[in-house]
């Protein structure tokens, strides 16, 4: 949850935090400073803390910003009382964005100050009313959420990627806000942090959109689903080896923390459904079919049920071509987990194809690296299709700036394949795309990294299906 201070005093900071109250957000906690308390009906206490004081006091609201604000807010009737607060804001935080509602003509050379003119706001919202006139951003179209801009933070999964990567169904970005000038979008573009996109779209497609442009690390498997599950066909595992599965599965449930659901298929051995229900506490599920139903309609039923956002297989599992289908129409990441010991993993290592696809999923990867405790590697292989990678490579360095995580490109003359088999303590991630889906015999003679996964399939692996 982010923080945001409101700094007010008079009706219309009054109707302000009343239009916040009304709103049906969790996602932020509201610090509410007002120079005289007023009373509010409605008040979820665990959103919205009130205090009563004098902003313009040094000594009072340094006690205050003790704790880390996303934004602060300022509504008040005084030009004085706002330049003092404003003034006593930036001698503690010097970076702090600082949204301020301008009566007056406030002068201001700060570029994180934002300073919305009450006059342009009311004058433009009458001249609305106007024959002949054109309406300008707020009021285009229907007004259901159509149109809709989004401030592009720090840390965002949208950051440095080219817009031509960005899959953009039933919406698209029309226009890039930089440094308050209008750059209009292409392919090529990057995006940029404290970049102000302007969104056009289906509503409820943009109000997913808002949610992925505003994720940060720490969230996967965020925004595929919030919990992990675990998929065991016993058909397919021994007691041995279903042991050791289910055992490599906790620790990446404790490794990514959520609730880890342990479905069991074709439950043959009763000393194994033992074995696997002593697994149950508070944070893990055991769901047990015993039906003789389509074994697909109960996956998919459970992706959606449990919102899973990460499914845990064997080698065995991935290694079947329908059961691969399967997971990949659905659209989530999938851990396939080998016969050796996860704790002892260190690097996530990535081999660069000729396309795009790892600049896609290039959030989901520092997300899982940096949970996962691993160091990113890239394997470039000098062959065809350096310009690609190279931009690729370019994303990947700027992420790794802005997410404080070190990574290390490795330049092969051969295929990188051979050398990883030669590794140990690594897992390979993958974009799980529909050319995975087809038999190995297929795949014989491709030259294709990603269509020779397999190659490494004694390792543990990762495919993360390409999409927002």
């Amino acid at each position: 949850m982010k923080k945001i201070l409101i700094i007010g005093d008079g009706e219309v900071s009054k109707h302000f935090i009343n239009r916040i109250i009304d709103t049906h957000t969790s996602e932020n906690i509201y610090y509410v400073v007002e120079t005289k308390a007023k009373k509010y009906k409605n008040i979820n206490s665990s959103r919205f803390k009130f205090y009563e004081f004098d902003p313009t006091s040094l000594y009072k609201l340094a006690n205050l910003l003790k704790m880390e604000f996303a934004q602060a807010i300022i509504v008040m009737d005084s030009k004085m009382d706002v330049e003092h607060t404003i003034k006593n804001i930036r001698s503690i935080k010097k970076q702090l964005r600082i949204i301020v509602l301008n009566k007056w003509k406030l002068d201001n050379e700060d570029s994180n100050v934002v300073l919305i003119n009450s006059n342009e706001i009311l004058s433009s919202r009458l001249i609305d009313y106007l024959p002949n006139v054109p309406v300008i951003a707020q009021n285009v179209g229907i007004g259901e959420g159509e149109i809709m801009e989004v401030l592009v933070p720090f840390g965002s999964s949208f950051i440095y990627k080219h817009i031509g990567v960005i899959e953009q169904k039933e919406w698209r970005i029309v226009a890039i806000y930089r440094n308050r000038k209008l750059i209009m979008p292409n392919r090529r573009r990057m995006i940029q942090p404290n970049d102000l996109l302007l969104l056009v779209g289906d509503p409820t497609v943009l109000k997913s959109v808002y949610r992925a442009i505003k994720r940060e690390l720490g969230q996967f498997p965020e925004p595929f689903g919030s919990n992990l599950y675990l998929y065991l066909d016993m058909d397919m595992l021994n007691f041995d080896t279903a042991e050791d599965f289910i055992k490599r599965a906790i620790f990446v449930h404790e490794k990514l923390g959520h609730t880890l659901i342990i479905r069991v298929v074709n439950p043959s051995d009763i000393e194994v459904v033992w074995m696997i229900k002593s697994y149950r506490s508070e944070n893990i599920i055991v769901d047990i079919n015993y039906t003789l139903g389509s074994l697909k309609e109960s996956f998919f039923n459970d992706i959606k049920a449990y919102h899973a956002g990460l499914v845990i297989v064997s080698n065995e599992m991935f290694a079947d071509n329908d059961t691969r289908n399967m997971l990949y129409e659905a659209q989530v990441p999938v851990i396939k987990i080998a016969d050796k010991e996860l704790s002892n993993v260190k690097d996530a290592s990535i081999i660069l194809g000729d396309n795009r696809d790892l600049e896609k999923i290039s959030s989901t990867i520092f997300d899982v690296s940096e949970q996962m405790s691993l160091n990113i590697e890239l394997y470039n292989y000098l062959n065809e299709h350096q310009e690609v990678k190279e931009q690729v490579i370019e994303h990947y360095y700027n992420l790794a700036t802005i997410f404080s995580k070190s990574i290390k490109v490795i330049k092969e003359n051969q295929n990188p394949i051979k050398k990883l088999k030669q590794k140990e303590h690594f897992i390979q991630i993958v974009p799980f795309t529909k050319k995975l889906t087809g038999k190995k015999i297929y795949s014989i003679l491709s030259t294709d990294s990603e269509r020779l996964y397999h190659k490494l399939d004694s390792n543990h692996q990762i495919f993360i299906p390409v999409q927002i």
